[in-house]
């Protein structure tokens, strides 16, 4: 498979995990607890398939990054499941692409890069566009809902963006193997927390929960990440950026046509804008 057809299809995979979350009738915590583990054992599957060994001696070097990362990879489902549960995949879906919009404003501080006229632009638009997403759905009855759940998409956006910038600073491993320990220690992380916040009870899944959730941990997750990461070594970085908003103009194309969600025109434009906007500061960090 083709480095640019694997990326399509990661980007595919991923655009469709709000559909099959919505269908699981279980805390997000505990979702995303479960499709860590799943994912985890399929990656550690796929490693000894493929006769890929795990450096010891650089997840040791890491460790410290590789833990706080894989804290804020937990998390981050967490929200972006809850952001699902209160508005719609399209609105959660746009919220959560804030994330590289968060990397920018973060990343002076971070990693010193400077803020240009250009980036602050993009800023601009960004926040924009979030607000009409946000005043779009102002006519419905259920608008604190949908506000709520735009909430919890910028909070998980917040938190990738944190991974994204940790990552930048985790050396000597492949993103495969980071992925793949950081997946173990989000599971690891997270079990004591659904243990002490919910009431841990899987006896009332059906067959058809058990076999969404099967697919949401090997398919959207260990499937999915080895895709991608596999695809990484073949394409270069520019073609990465254009193919991954693939995932979320998929995953308003699907919500609409298998739960029947639709935008209006306002929320259209603010999509278009966040877009917009990561797609151009992306341009010009290259």
């Amino acid at each position: 498979m083709k480095g640019k057809l694997k990326i399509l299809t990661a980007m595919l995979i991923f655009g469709s995990i709000g559909v099959f979350v919505k269908k699981i009738d279980l805390p997000s915590s505990e979702i995303a607890f479960l499709r860590g583990i799943i994912g985890s054992l399929f990656l550690i599957f796929a490693s000894v398939l493929v006769k890929r060994k795990l450096s010891l001696k650089s997840i040791r070097e890491n460790i410290v990054l590789l833990v706080v990362s894989g804290t804020a990879i937990g998390c981050n489902w967490i929200f972006l499941f809850q952001a699902y549960k209160y508005t719609t995949i399209s609105n959660a879906t746009l919220s959560y692409y804030f994330a590289p919009i968060f990397v920018m404003m973060i990343a002076p501080f971070v990693l010193k890069e400077r803020l240009t006229p250009g980036k602050v632009g993009c800023l601009i638009a960004a926040m924009i566009g979030l607000s009409l997403i946000n005043l779009g759905g102002s006519d419905t009855s259920s608008a604190s809902n949908h506000l709520i759940g735009i909430l919890y998409g910028l909070l998980a956006a917040v938190l990738y963006a944190s991974v994204i910038l940790m990552n930048k600073f985790i050396k000597d491993l492949s993103g495969f193997e980071t992925t793949l320990v950081q997946l173990i220690i989000s599971s690891i992380v997270m079990l004591p927390y659904i243990l002490l916040e919910d009431t841990v009870d899987f006896s009332k899944l059906t067959s058809s929960s058990i076999i969404i959730i099967l697919i949401l941990g090997i398919i959207h997750t260990g499937v999915a990440y080895f895709l991608y990461f596999t695809a990484i070594k073949e394409l270069k970085g520019q073609t990465i950026a254009v193919l991954s908003y693939i995932d979320p103009i998929s995953a308003v194309i699907i919500a609409a046509i298998f739960l029947g969600e639709r935008m209006n025109f306002v929320q259209i434009v603010g999509g278009i804008l966040i877009l917009g906007s990561t797609f151009w500061s992306e341009r010009i960090e290259k």
